[in-house]
């Protein structure tokens, strides 16, 4: 509804069309270098683009927290948001 009103659908639907490209990339590990600082990874089983921790991996070699949790999709922060602040302190746990 909010797109509609405002006239924005296009504009964000464009954002992603064009970046899914890059974001397969990202996912496959064949974009640029690995990142080594410590990450978490939630993958929501409604996400547009599901990883598996192999890929991951190969882009993010340090995972200390990795979860796929039964609820959530691509706005997980809005539909699901006590899940996706439970995840985000149990990765946080570990590195602190």
């Amino acid at each position: 509804m909010l797109y509609w009103l405002s006239g924005t659908g296009a504009s964000s639907a464009r954002l992603y069309w064009e970046s899914l490209r890059q974001v397969n990339e990202w996912i496959s590990g064949s974009a640029g270098a690995p990142v080594t600082v410590p990450t978490g990874c939630s993958v929501f089983p409604k996400e547009l683009q599901r990883p598996s921790r192999r890929w991951a991996e190969r882009r993010f070699p340090n995972i200390r927290y990795w979860n796929e949790p039964g609820k959530g999709g691509h706005f997980a922060a809005f539909e699901q948001p006590a899940l996706f602040v439970d995840e985000v302190r149990s990765f946080f746990r570990l590195v602190r």
